[in-house]
């Protein structure tokens, strides 16, 4: 990621400011930060992930959608991000203050299940952002890491491609990680069939 401004900015101005040029920003704490275009690989992972998870989506009869892009901010902070997938439950949007004029999430009743496929901004991704969503209540929140880029505190050592699955339970995330053929748990979906090897089987 490459910081586009260091003044601090609010949500308000962030939004005013965004600019249509197909390029995706966040705002980290007051500051605006551009997103490195994405790799191929990455794009893959989120495409196989979205088909997998729609496939689910059909067959428990969900009512959630995959919405191309949609921020998520926090309440009580200058933040917003652009997850690479999130599911999103239209039940409860009529309760979003944000969600017409700015396709911005900021209940969790709203977001069932945030994913993010790591790149090289692994840091935000394993610290801010999990933090963040634990204080919002998101229930769900998986981290993919298929090329192992987080730090060995967070996926180990020796490292290796890692899924992280952190889990609200009491106000509070429990992660459990899964690696080479490990089935993930997850708990929105029981019965998915995902482990990292099928992901590195399609890059």
């Amino acid at each position: 990621m490459v910081q586009t401004l260091t003044k601090p900015v609010t949500f308000d101005e962030f939004i005013q400011w965004y600019p249509k040029t197909g390029l995706r920003y966040e705002l980290h704490n007051g500051v605006i930060i551009e997103i490195n275009p994405p790799l191929g690989d990455h794009e893959l992972v989120i495409g196989w992930l979205v088909r997998k998870l729609s496939a689910q989506l059909d067959k428990l009869n969900l009512p959630y959608l995959i919405p191309k892009t949609t921020f998520i901010k926090p309440s009580n902070s200058q933040s917003a991000y652009s997850p690479d997938i999130l599911l999103l439950n239209p039940e409860n949007l009529a309760n979003e203050p944000l969600w017409k004029k700015e396709s911005t999430i900021t209940q969790a009743d709203s977001v069932p299940l945030v994913i993010e496929i790591v790149s090289s901004n692994w840091k935000t991704d394993y610290s801010t952002k999990t933090n963040d969503y634990e204080s919002m209540g998101i229930p769900e929140y998986w981290i993919v890491d298929y090329a192992a880029f987080g730090g060995r505190r967070f996926i180990g050592n020796p490292k290796q491609p890692t899924i992280s699955v952190y889990s609200l339970i009491n106000e509070e995330y429990e992660v459990n990680q899964f690696r080479g053929d490990d089935q993930i748990i997850s708990p929105l979906f029981p019965d998915l069939n995902l482990t990292i090897s099928q992901i590195l089987q399609i890059i």
